[in-house]
């Protein structure tokens, strides 16, 4: 990697958002809050592919909107290129989200019906006041094409109920390279589609982080889709990162009990292979009442007695992998 592409550009520190799950009562002032993201650090390098991935309602998506400023934090910080960009006014963050973009879940909702997908394209262009007529067609011609979808001028006269599903999610795609941004969030970006387009999308992006230099920070619950694409993995579990690592660290080394059970999941593709499937007893607890000590041991198929009253610190395995896990403590 060259020095560019190993600057942390991206920082998040002890990042937490709480949602208030009631309000006061006559009876009690106590509003009892859902720890949706407790206290998450992270850094990005340039062009590097991050995957966050987790099962549904671990944090990620909301993480994602602290991010792009869609949320504001209960505590923590999000620094971009050197600048706290935690707390911005409206103008500041217009600004922002030239550089950050995201990709959202459902193709069928990010799309307006209404307009052509010239219209939507062109979009993002006006709203920021960028370039004269020519210099927008040449954005749009551009980012429909490095999105996969060609020759542009076939698909421009278009509306999204005339595309298929994978065409629609280049089209959010290109709502996003239009700009020319150096992060992309891909908040379960393939989900939707069907399994045959799926490696086509994860193979656009990453196409787009070599061709155009762009971070991604690949939000996803299923491990083995980004198995080839990101350079390392995150895990999430109830609003914390349990596990983080180079993805062939977590793939073949994988420390954290959670971990481990995502990874069992994932399908060989060898038939002769097989590899024994870790599933979890009962259901992720409440986020609202979190479990004391680490709040994996309800499920944890290796937790012991002192899993109950301690809540294990990330602890340090490489320079490039760390997991939070009293197993490892204990096997010093």
């Amino acid at each position: 990697m060259t020095t560019k592409q190993t600057e942390k550009f991206l920082e998040i520190r002890g990042l937490k958002k709480y949602f208030p799950a009631g309000r006061p009562t006559f009876f009690s002032r106590d509003v009892q809050n859902v720890h949706a993201v407790d206290g998450v650090s992270l850094t990005l390098r340039r062009s590097e592919v991050i995957a966050l991935v987790g099962e549904s309602g671990c944090g990620k998506s909301t993480l994602a909107l602290l991010l792009m400023g869609l949320e504001d934090p209960t505590d923590g910080t999000v620094v971009f290129e050197g600048q706290d960009i935690t707390h911005l006014n409206d103008n500041q963050r217009k600004g922002l989200r030239r550089k950050i973009q995201m990709v959202f879940q459902d193709p069928y909702e990010s799309l307006n019906p209404t307009q052509t997908i010239e219209e939507i394209i062109l979009e993002p262009l006006q709203v920021h006041g960028i370039g004269d007529a020519a210099e927008r067609n040449e954005r749009v011609t551009k980012a429909l094409e490095d999105a996969g979808l060609k020759p542009a001028e076939t698909y421009m006269k278009r509306y999204p109920h005339e595309l298929s599903g994978g065409q629609r999610q280049r089209v959010v795609i290109a709502s996003a390279l239009v700009l020319e941004p150096e992060v992309i969030i891909a908040d379960e970006p393939v989900s939707m589609l069907d399994v045959s387009i799926r490696a086509e999308v994860i193979n656009l992006l990453a196409e787009l982080r070599i061709t155009r230099q762009i971070a991604v920070i690949f939000i996803t619950h299923d491990l083995g889709s980004v198995g080839f694409f990101a350079d390392r993995v995150a895990v999430m579990y109830l609003g914390r990162i349990v596990e983080i690592g180079t993805m062939l660290e977590v793939l073949e080394k994988p420390r954290h009990p959670y971990t481990k059970a995502l990874i069992s999941v994932i399908p060989v593709p060898n038939p002769r292979m097989r590899r024994e499937r870790i599933i979890l007893q009962g259901e992720t607890p409440n986020p609202i009442n979190l479990p004391s000590g680490c709040r994996f041991h309800p499920r944890c198929p290796v937790a012991f007695d002192a899993c109950k009253l301690s809540d294990p610190p990330m602890e340090t395995l490489s320079k490039t992998h760390q997991a939070a896990c009293l197993l490892i403590t204990d096997n010093k």
